[in-house]
């Protein structure tokens, strides 16, 4: 399976707003090789001589509803927040927030989705650390993973998708650029 631009469903489409369904494991083919396209996907669309030539978005991740497909998966590849020099992959499955921060953290320019086309502008509020619990196909095995900074955002962003809901349902329509002097600014 290859994802494209074109395999990508965007948020007019009423199938993104799907809540997805708990993974069955060990993972079937179909869900292994969906999950891999998935990883393939974010960390190709990173190299862009690799994205223009195969119709890809930069992105640092996606959840399987973006491809149509209603299942608890994701992939992600972030800067490594221990060494930015490196990145850190992850295929989640059945991911699940099991704490958060109180503290919030938001991108200051605002988010962005390969499912959505138009600009939302404005702060989408998330947690400043969380610890997400899932089974991991890059490590094949259960995982708890803590995040903070960028990778935190970008896996609540994912996690987000997996219940139906977009970056800019966040995003306070009455004060959309608010900030919060608590939060950590990324």
């Amino acid at each position: 399976m290859k994802i494209t631009l074109d395999t990508i469903i965007s948020d007019h489409d009423p199938k993104i707003r799907e809540k997805s369904e708990k993974v069955a494991l060990p993972l079937s083919a179909e869900d292994r090789q969906l999950l891999e396209a998935m990883l393939t996907y974010v960390r190709d669309s990173q190299d862009e001589e690799i994205a223009q030539r195969e119709n890809l978005r930069p992105a640092v991740g996606i959840a399987a509803i973006q491809v149509g497909v209603p299942k608890q998966m994701l992939a992600v590849v972030c800067p490594d927040p221990d060494n930015e020099e490196e990145n850190i992959e992850f295929a989640l499955v059945n991911p699940k927030i099991i704490s958060e921060s109180v503290q919030n953290s938001y991108l200051d320019s605002g988010e962005g989705c390969l499912s959505v086309l138009e600009e939302h502008e404005g702060h989408s509020f998330r947690h400043a650390r969380i610890k997400v619990r899932a089974y991991d196909l890059v490590r094949d095995q259960d995982i708890t993973i803590s995040a903070k900074g960028f990778l935190a955002i970008c896996l609540q962003h994912e996690i987000d998708h997996l219940s139906g809901i977009l970056f800019y349902d966040r995003i306070d329509r009455n004060d959309p650029w608010k900030t919060d002097p608590e939060a950590e600014v990324y």
